[in-house]
């Protein structure tokens, strides 16, 4: 395998789950009544915090009554699992951007599954054709028009995020203006309608450093519940003697790393979130710090970096 070539070692974190996301049953009101009884329930609050157990895996509640029409149904694992927004967390409860990394394959698919479905739901209260009211229907996979029974699918919003490498030793990575001096990740961005993702690629790396890259190539993806995406990862070669010019105004900087010093800080953990779940701001140390295992970032960068 030569430098150009590199796949994806393992899956990113939010693209491992094995959970039966029980499609067959969304449309069965009685078995989902029936299952309801005994299902397990994780409850998100308007933050995306979530409940966790002392080792930090998800934290469920028991079900009660009837089937909460304003759940989601998750899928089953033995029982039936649902989530539901709530206001406030009892008891110990994290980030998902900081506890996703405790979570094992199945938890962090589900959650993922919890958050853009939940966000979803707050942002689809009202037909976006007629402006009428809707309904969660079949086990919260879709929002049913109040008057016309017209039905409302979720939405999920496509993203590229992009690994500019030169074909060689060296990879461009950004840091967006509001981050702190030493964050860098890959480029991303969000697709435009009559866009491919190939076409997303080459405008989102020169609108936000102003190069040219070519050789793009798809290398996975991942759902990305922030607030409901689709990142779909690619690698693509850049000239690091072009120059360097931010022209959206997001990125802050961007540098070209050898491959030896982004080893280096994946070897160091070097991480923007600390093994202990807190968030690494401070000003001092190497001065490359990289996206946490949650995110295909990570991936993508360790799958360049042949780690």
């Amino acid at each position: 395998m030569t430098e150009t070539d590199f796949i994806l070692r393992a899956l990113p974190l939010l693209s491992r789950a094995t959970v039966d996301r029980a499609h067959n049953l969304r449309d069965d009101p009685a078995a989902l009544a029936a299952g309801w009884a005994g299902a397990r329930l994780l409850e998100v609050d308007y933050q995306g915090k979530f409940p966790i157990t002392d080792d930090g895996h998800l934290r469920w509640a028991v079900t009660s009554g009837d089937v909460d029409d304003s759940a989601v149904l998750l899928g089953i694992d033995d029982v039936h699992l649902w989530a539901r927004r709530v206001r406030e967390i009892d008891g110990p409860s994290t980030d998902p951007r900081l506890g996703a990394v405790n979570l094992d394959a199945d938890e962090a698919g589900l959650l993922a599954t919890a958050l853009g479905m939940l966000n979803w739901h707050d942002t689809s209260q009202f037909s976006p054709s007629s402006g009428v009211e809707t309904h969660s229907d079949k086990g919260g996979w879709i929002r049913r028009d109040a008057n016309s029974g017209r039905e409302e699918f979720p939405r999920t919003d496509a993203a590229i995020i992009t690994v500019v490498h030169d074909g060689a030793d060296r990879v461009l990575l950004g840091r967006q203006a509001t981050w702190p001096d030493r964050w860098y990740s890959t480029l991303a961005g969000f697709v435009e309608p009559g866009e491919s993702l190939e076409q997303c690629v080459a405008r989102e790396v020169y609108e936000e450093v102003g190069i040219t890259i070519h050789s793009q190539r798809y290398l996975g993806s991942q759902p990305w519940p922030f607030p409901r995406s689709l990142m779909c990862g690619f690698a693509a070669i850049g000239d690091p003697d072009e120059p360097l010019r931010f022209l959206d105004g997001e990125i802050g900087d961007a540098h070209w790393f050898h491959r030896d010093e982004v080893r280096e800080a994946l070897v160091r953990g070097d991480d923007w979130v600390r093994v202990d779940g807190t968030v690494d701001d401070s000003a001092d140390g190497p001065r490359l710090r990289l996206p946490g295992s949650i995110s295909i970032a990570r991936t993508l960068i360790e799958a360049w970096a042949g780690i």
